[in-house]
């Protein structure tokens, strides 16, 4: 057992590896509630690899890892986990995301309880080919939904648009054609490269005793008699730096035009200090170009560009990496020339460093904030761990940022052959 000690935001942390592989974390925090997940690095990306022991790269359809986590729900004598979680005065949830696959729960009593039915349903596999066979009919409704919904059609359109050969340009939950490829035993073949201990993480956040929540783990780990497992090998194909096409314009039943611009990182693969550093400069840099508080903001407001539902965000995971700006516009080819002058003029100026300093104690505080949520703590801290990073570690490493650290982050990231939008006009 081992303790982590985080003295910038008075928190301590018990991790431990268990003999199988599993790794163990535990925030003990004095709120009424527990919160726990139980996360796979397993997402929608990852359908290209070398299952351990094999000789064969394995090939597996778009939208398998969604489609496993629908079938993880499915347990031996028929039961539902949801309704066993609700007998036990518990809300538990699922998502799958582009490199990871998460099972949680949230309760205030019967926490023991809870952790053990959220181990034992994630590693006891149940499904049938007849069950299968029944989810592909779900999940393609699921899919025709979402597609849909505007927000979700420009969100990942522009991701499509800017990647050329990365599965990110894949739906999540994939296509109808490639769902039906789906088969009982590929499932089996997924779970057994991807579930197993040893490439999961157990996050325990709440008014726990760390030792007994040990002891519990160990216990139910114990019994299942796994052993340690090499690790699955991933391949991604080759992408180009630059964007894969420059926009795309569709229409749909809206009442409002929608229009997204975004940028491709050409330089994923960070892992550790090197993209928290880059995720924060990227993300510092958004706030001083479209902030709320800034010229531009209220530039675009006071030309009716854009209204409340203006927004950006910054992602990057260990493959890939974009930003995202953009929401409801009544004029979107303006509101994308506006917006791509206005970050052209802001690489022509020096930074201002009392801006930075603003806006670097805004993402400060924004982060205190979110420590007071349970869920945050332990959503964000296995996507940190995954990547290398630490969660505890953000303030220091936003303190230690440079106006050297922006600057380079601004002048790599937005590079206009990277550049990409969307847009969605009425029908």
């Amino acid at each position: 057992m081992k303790t982590v000690s985080f003295s910038e935001l008075d928190e301590t942390m018990i991790e431990e590896r268990l003999p199988n592989g599993l790794d163990v974390c535990i925030l003990p925090k004095t709120f009424n509630k527990t919160y726990a997940t139980l996360t796979a690095k397993y997402g929608s990306i990852d359908n290209r690899f070398l299952p351990p022991g094999a000789r064969e790269w394995l090939q597996a359809p778009d939208g398998i890892a969604h489609f496993l986590e629908h079938k993880m729900f499915e347990m031996p004598d028929g039961s539902d986990v949801f309704q066993q979680f609700g007998r036990q005065g518990a809300q538990a949830n699922a998502f799958t995301s582009f490199n990871r696959t998460a099972y949680l729960f949230a309760a205030t009593s019967e926490f023991e309880k809870n952790l053990e039915t959220l181990l034992d349903f994630v590693q006891t596999p149940a499904w049938t080919d007849q069950s299968v066979e029944k989810e592909k009919g779900i999940i393609g409704q699921e899919i025709r939904m979402y597609a849909d919904n505007p927000d979700w059609r420009i969100y990942h359109g522009l991701i499509a648009n800017m990647y050329q050969n990365h599965p990110i340009k894949i739906d999540i939950a994939g296509t109808a054609e490639s769902i039906a490829q789906i088969t009982k035993d590929l499932l089996f073949e997924c779970y057994d490269t991807f579930y197993h201990p040893s490439n999961l993480l157990l996050f325990v956040t709440g008014p726990v005793d760390p030792k007994a929540i040990l002891e519990l783990v160990a216990r139910n780990q114990a019994k299942k008699g796994f052993r340690k497992k090499a690790a699955a090998r991933r391949r991604y194909p080759d992408e180009p730096k630059e964007a894969a096409k420059k926009s795309t314009v569709t229409h749909m039943d809206v009442s409002m035009p929608k229009c997204l611009i975004g940028y491709k990182e050409k330089k994923p693969f960070r892992q550790g200090e090197e993209l928290m550093r880059h995720e924060l400069s990227v993300s510092l840099v958004l706030e001083l170009l479209f902030g709320r508080g800034t010229e531009n903001y209220h530039t675009l407001i006071g030309e009716q560009l854009i209204d409340d539902s203006f927004g950006f965000d910054y992602t990057e995971e260990a493959s890939f990496g974009f930003s995202i700006i953009g929401g409801n516009t009544p004029d979107p080819e303006r509101l994308i020339g506006r917006m791509k002058e206005m970050v052209a003029g802001f690489k022509r100026v020096p930074l201002d460093k009392a801006a930075f300093d603003r806006a670097r104690k805004k993402q400060i505080g924004g982060i205190l904030r979110a420590f007071n949520s349970l869920e945050f703590i332990a959503n964000q801290f296995t996507r940190y761990r995954f990547n290398q990073m630490d969660l505890f570690r953000l303030i220091p490493a936003l303190e230690a940022l440079a106006l050297g650290d922006l600057k380079t982050a601004l002048e790599e990231h937005f590079d206009e052959t990277c550049f990409s939008s969307y847009t969605v006009l009425k029908k």
